[in-house]
């Protein structure tokens, strides 16, 4: 694993903590066979962090608020 990896590794603390879980990913970072932009990808599935699940998160949000709203009147 290159230098720029290890430090992008401290940098973001989600990166960090889904390494600190899932050790078997520094074998295969060290070895070349899974690349640090695969490896984000899989972070961002496990922690919902894609565009996608912000988008939902939002939805949700505001239905939550338009419920409440109807309910209050």
């Amino acid at each position: 694993m290159n230098l720029k990896n290890q430090i992008s590794f401290r940098n973001n603390i989600n990166n960090y903590n889904y390494l600190k879980l899932n050790s078997w990913y520094y074998k295969e970072l060290n070895r070349g066979i899974k690349n640090y932009s695969d490896f984000d990808k899989d972070m961002k599935i496990k922690y919902k962090q894609r565009t996608t699940d912000k988008i939902n998160n939002t939805i949700d949000s505001i239905d939550i608020i338009s419920s409440m709203l109807d309910i209050i009147k």
